[in-house]
């Protein structure tokens, strides 16, 4: 059994600002803990100086067993992911496989284009070398194994799938095929950075029983409530505070997680105040104390023990200051539409759904649910506007403006500009507007960082403030809760039920769907019926109706 150790880790970031000043925790055998804090205090860089990638600056990392490691963006997405863009499914199993594995996959792959290019002896001699170091690094097992996890994920045996271009499997079913690796692999420890982004809801509830039932020691980055609150024995908080992030274990469960970190704040503040108290007392008795020994020498040594005390009491300093909460406020300001702000007419999606009728009134939460490739996203881009093949009638309510918020952030359009530099453009702000609006957001640091840098969360915030900015009536939000820290979804909860319109959301997060009023769900066989919960086996009620 492994377990992973972090003591006084220090860590800077290449513009030399401090990240980690002495940061320390302990995961032990067969633990599964969560790290949870806001986009950007460092819970990936956290991640990558476990996994090594990063090498700390000061203190230590100590990690026993085999280390498997699930990125953020797992295949050939996302500014982490080693893989070409023509990467197949057993290009990305060996990426995640132990590192002997590893090396032998790629020796083998070497030898056989070698082999292509030139078959001599000499060639097939290296080959034949490199299909003995493949079996002595427990390849073959590697392969069985793997073919559990293709056959889990995919459907479909190993020696089919392993050459299919990952470009054709949905985001959901890489990061399915990952963990299934992972979690039967032989590494000890298991890090995953945001493994449940993607997945749909019975692909997050095996993931939460997985986690539950693995003997193995699991370290993973979430902002899924639901999940965090089923799986997790123990949180480690990153908190931003002035001059770096702090790292502190809650010892028990998400349930008590907020209660307890309230609890901190206040210790924090309780401390300082008792401090700001005691410095005023000795100020005022070295006060009280010149003046006295101004009228008598015999009280001169008392006012130079005062002094003293006032000097060391100072040179002490006050507490620590408190991690720095975030204060995001989302204005979706909406407007008043229409009585009737949706109307479908026997809607068909070509190839994804039966035809369905439906009327979405204005001020409605309605919350679009479903197993991944059931139409659920083409439904919202058709609605805000964009092409999308089908049959059937469909209209827009008077005053109606959509908005959509798109679940990759895929905006091309965007890229080579800047936070700032895209709201002045679009929106005609000047400098002090435009930060004003971004600090809000809790993106007023980011003022002056490209899109394509922001962390997902960080994109996803300025996603939906533009949203804001864009005057929208109604809301179309595919996914938007996915790449948020907490208070960001908490922010996003709380600015729509401010929003004076309409709003239609895909989500698989089970917290953030129990907020809403209607529930349309999608179903496999390509019905559409409405539910008057959240529900996710959605081959039940798409069965009962």
């Amino acid at each position: 059994m492994g377990h992973v150790e972090i003591s006084h880790l220090e860590y800077y970031l290449p513009d030399g600002r401090v990240l980690f000043d002495d940061a320390s925790f302990r995961v032990g055998e067969g633990a599964a803990v969560a790290l949870v804090g806001a986009n950007g205090a460092g819970k990936t860089t956290l991640l990558r100086l476990i996994a090594g990638d990063l090498q700390p600056h000061g203190g230590t990392v100590t990690v026993s067993g085999g280390l498997g490691v699930m990125r953020q963006f797992v295949g050939t997405t996302g500014r982490e992911s080693p893989l070409a863009d023509d990467a197949s499914v057993r290009d990305l199993l060996v990426a995640v496989a132990p590192p002997k594995v590893k090396k032998a996959a790629l020796a083998v792959d070497a030898a056989e284009l070698a082999m292509m290019a030139q078959d001599d002896e000499r060639t097939q001699m290296a080959y034949a070398q490199a299909l003995a170091d493949w079996a002595d690094a427990g390849g073959y097992e590697y392969e069985t194994t793997w073919d559990v996890c293709t056959v889990a994920a995919l459907g479909t045996p190993y020696e089919r799938a392993q050459w299919r271009s990952l470009a054709t499997l949905s985001g959901g079913e890489q990061k399915r095929l990952v963990l299934e690796a992972l979690l039967r692999g032989t590494d000890e420890v298991l890090l995953l950075d945001e493994p449940d982004n993607y997945l749909d809801v019975p692909g997050k509830r095996w993931l939460e029983e997985q986690i539950r039932q693995t003997k193995k020691t699991v370290v993973f980055v979430s902002h899924d409530r639901e999940l965090l609150a089923n799986s997790a024995e123990k949180i480690v908080s990153v908190e931003r505070g002035l001059d770096s992030s702090e790292v502190w274990v809650h010892g028990s469960g998400f349930a008590s997680y907020h209660e307890a970190r309230e609890e901190r704040f206040a210790r924090f503040e309780e401390l300082r105040r008792r401090w700001d108290e005691k410095h005023a007392q000795l100020k005022k008795l070295v006060l009280d104390m010149r003046e006295y020994a101004a009228r008598s020498h015999d009280m001169a040594s008392r006012y130079a023990a005062a002094t003293t005390r006032l000097r060391k009491f100072e040179e002490v300093g006050p507490p620590p200051e408190p991690p720095r909460k975030q204060a995001i406020t989302m204005r979706l300001k909406g407007g008043r539409t229409g009585v009737r702000a949706f109307t479908f007419e026997k809607l068909e999606l070509t190839g994804l759904m039966k035809p369905f009728d439906l009327e979405v009134y204005y001020g409605e939460r309605v919350a679009v649910l479903g197993s991944n490739g059931s139409g659920k996203s083409h439904f919202l881009r058709l609605l805000a506007g964009q092409d999308v093949t089908h049959t059937g009638a469909w209209k827009l309510g008077a005053r109606v403006v959509p908005g959509h918020f798109a679940q990759t952030h895929a905006h091309p359009e965007l890229y080579g500009r800047t936070t700032r530099e895209i709201l002045e453009s679009e929106h005609a702000m000047d400098r002090k507007a435009a930060m004003s609006v971004l600090r809000r957001y809790e993106l007023h640091h980011q003022e002056d960082i490209r899109f394509e840098n922001l962390s997902g969360g960080q994109q996803a915030r300025l996603m939906i403030l533009r949203l804001e900015l864009s005057g929208a009536t109604a809301l179309l939000l595919d996914e938007p809760t996915d790449n948020l820290d907490l208070e960001s979804a908490e922010a996003l909860q709380e600015g729509l039920e401010a929003f004076e319109g309409t709003v239609l959301a895909v989500t698989h997060d089970r917290w953030f769907a129990r907020t809403f009023d209607r529930f349309l769900v999608f179903g496999e066989d390509g019905r559409v019926v409405e539910a008057p919960e959240p529900v996710w086996d959605v081959a039940r009620v798409v069965r009962e109706r």
